[in-house]
């Protein structure tokens, strides 16, 4: 018989490769939101789980259960099947730990698969995700990367992390990069999953000396920085990257890639346009209905981001690190994290 376990009981074994998590949810619902690291093996697909909460609403609890086996039966071999092809110890999880949960963890152990179950369901994690975060004493000093739009900042964040650093990549976990363009190409993460992704990474950087991050406002598309990661951010050491704008541009059109992604980039200048001289706003619309997004994006930097960054940059005292690209930057900002001063508060 399978057995129910505490969040409390699988955190640390969740932290190694032996130990595999399993959201039973639909795809939608792992989506919004789930434990970082596990993998979704779903009882119901979407379509399958709206049928059954209409029946449910609609008809009777009981109706809703015997469609319910009815789908379950027709899928289980390819649900065994997936479970079978994990080879570690499993634990299987729904939002509260209820009919799901049960019905997956049930299955697979009458098929002689060893597996527990997340007592209370995401929403017990979900709780301590909270709780945590409420609570939470950040202790490493934070060396905060500036630098104006285009500057690299999130590349030289993953070159380091790729060297060993220990990082924190707010945009990275809010899947959204920080600015009014900033959702082209992608799905930002809500604020449930964006808190998750932190306070994952908070508790695997808390004992560095120090964390390197991005200089980022309080929101971050659809996420909201906690009030003490902010505040850790103002209280920071501030480097600023300065490159030039040339460079600048070439990394904006690379990582945005706005060619496949015309109609986006022209609908999100549209929510900035009154707030550019009208001359200028109507240049950059051009260059962008014409495909010149070079232009476009050297006039964005020029009369509308940069003006906007250096208001808000004047608030810290920064040491500048000038390179003539990012990949330059990169070894000057190791050389600046080497010295003795960045350790002390």
């Amino acid at each position: 018989m399978f057995q129910d376990i505490s969040w409390k009981e699988i955190a640390n074994l969740h932290k190694t490769d032996e130990h595999t998590l399993i959201d039973v949810r639909s795809p939608s619902e792992f989506a919004e939101a789930t434990i970082p690291g596990s993998i979704n093996i779903p009882l119901f697909d979407d379509d399958e789980r709206a049928e059954i909460g209409t029946l449910y609403k609609q008809e009777s609890q009981e109706a809703a259960k015997q469609r319910g086996v009815e789908i379950v039966s027709a899928k289980l071999p390819a649900f065994i099947k997936a479970f079978q092809a994990i080879n570690t110890d499993k634990t299987v999880f729904c939002w509260r730990g209820g009919m799901r949960s049960k019905t997956a963890a049930t299955m697979v152990d009458l098929m002689g698969i060893k597996v527990n179950r997340l007592q209370g369901g995401i929403r017990s994690y979900r709780q301590w995700v909270v709780k945590t975060l409420e609570s939470f004493t950040f202790t490493p000093q934070a060396i905060v990367l500036n630098g104006y739009t285009g500057a690299g900042k999130t590349m030289i964040l993953e070159q380091l992390e790729e060297d060993g650093y220990a990082i924190l990549d707010f945009e990275k976990m809010a899947n959204h990069r920080g600015s009014i363009f900033g959702q082209i190409g992608l799905e930002p993460n809500k604020q449930k999953k964006f808190e998750s992704l932190l306070l994952h990474q908070l508790l695997k950087v808390q004992q560095a000396p120090y964390v390197v991050m991005e200089a980022e406002s309080k929101r971050i598309g659809k996420a909201v920085l906690p009030d003490f990661m902010v505040e850790k951010k103002e209280h920071g050491t501030h480097l600023f990257i300065d490159i030039p704008i040339e460079e600048r541009v070439r990394n904006i059109l690379d990582d945005y890639q706005p060619w496949d992604h015309h109609e986006e980039a022209l609908e999100a200048f549209q929510r900035i346009k009154r707030r550019i001289h009208t001359p200028v706003a109507a240049e950059i619309e051009t260059s962008l209905e014409n495909t010149d997004y070079g232009q476009a994006t050297r006039l964005l930097l020029e009369y509308y981001y940069d003006p906007l960054y250096s208001y808000s940059a004047n608030k810290h005292d920064s040491h500048t690190i000038h390179a003539s690209s990012t990949e330059e930057a990169v070894p000057l900002v190791k050389e600046f994290l080497a010295r003795k001063e960045v350790y002390q508060h």
